[in-house]
């Protein structure tokens, strides 16, 4: 892989990681405590808070899984492994590290 597209590659990523960032603060108001107060809030409206917060959670795991994969992919650049398969060592078609630039496989060991 060339200097050229590796930086593309490194933009993508950091393109990525600043929405994954973006999205973190848009969701820290859904992870708040839902508060009891069954005067203000109905039991259903209660369960759907709960529900939300739970939702908003998950979602916070998924962003910082996403992060962890993001940033594993920048240190393989700097060890000059970025774009080869972890199993074969071939090299990861450009068309799916465009999809996914954190990908480590490529498709033929990753569909198995």
């Amino acid at each position: 892989m060339n200097d050229e597209s590796q930086e593309s590659f490194r933009d993508l990523i950091a393109t990525r990681l600043a929405e994954l960032d973006a999205e973190d603060q848009m969701g820290e108001a859904g992870q708040a405590t839902v508060e009891l107060d069954q005067q203000a809030v109905g039991r259903l409206s209660r369960m759907d808070a709960l529900q939300n917060q739970a939702m908003a959670k998950a979602s916070a795991t998924r962003r910082k899984t996403e992060r962890a994969r993001l940033q594993a992919a920048l240190a393989r650049m700097d060890e000059g492994e970025f774009g080869y398969c972890e199993d074969c060592g071939d090299a990861i078609a450009p068309a799916r590290l465009q999809l996914d630039p954190a990908a480590t496989r490529c498709v033929d060991c990753a569909s198995g």
